[in-house]
């Protein structure tokens, strides 16, 4: 599975907003789950000077964490694929087959 950052603007005070919706993404990519599409939030990262919250999402392609964001009603600008931890260089060879495979 690959990880994926959903991005959103919000405001540097409101924080019930950001737990609102990491509530819903956990609760809709459980749905898709449950469907038979294995999605996995995360958690949410919130960066208060930049009032943006990034959603991160484990998956196996970003249209299943696009329909998970959408699911939940996140008003996203931006979906990216994230490369975390120290087995970097596996995780970019991994995003570049799945490039390939499209």
């Amino acid at each position: 599975m690959a990880e994926f950052l959903v991005e959103t603007y919000v405001a540097q005070d409101d924080g019930a907003t950001i737990a609102r919706r990491a509530e819903r993404a956990r609760d809709a990519a459980d749905r898709l789950t449950r469907e038979g599409t294995p999605v996995e939030f995360i958690r949410s990262i919130f960066v208060p000077a930049d009032e943006t919250c990034f959603y991160l999402y484990e998956a196996l392609w970003p249209d299943n964490v696009r329909e998970a964001a959408e699911r939940a009603a996140l008003p996203f600008e931006r979906l990216s694929e994230a490369v975390l931890g120290p087995d970097l260089n596996a995780r970019v060879m991994a995003a570049t087959v799945r490039a390939s495979c499209r």
